[in-house]
């Protein structure tokens, strides 16, 4: 996966957020639901923003940004604790 593609994947993402917001905000969704589905887009854009973080530097270490891999929700999401 290339740069681009997780900047993409981080715009759809956002897209998707306001989307959400949007149909909150016309009652087509109950604020549980924006809830759940917020915090699972969350997770999904912090493990977008590690990877991209870790592979530019990887690539300012000279290594091969196309090794580093994803790391789980649980590993990104732990940074805080």
């Amino acid at each position: 996966m290339s740069d681009e593609n997780v900047l993409g994947h981080i715009t759809e993402l956002v897209d998707e957020e306001h989307r959400l917001r949007r149909q909150l905000a016309s009652g087509e969704i109950t604020a549980e639901e924006e809830h759940a589905r917020l915090r699972s887009l969350e997770e999904a854009l912090d493990q977008c923003w590690d990877l991209l973080r870790r592979r530019r530097s990887a690539r300012d270490q000279g290594e091969d940004a196309d090794d580093v891999r994803s790391r789980p929700t649980g590993q990104v999401e732990g940074y805080l604790q």
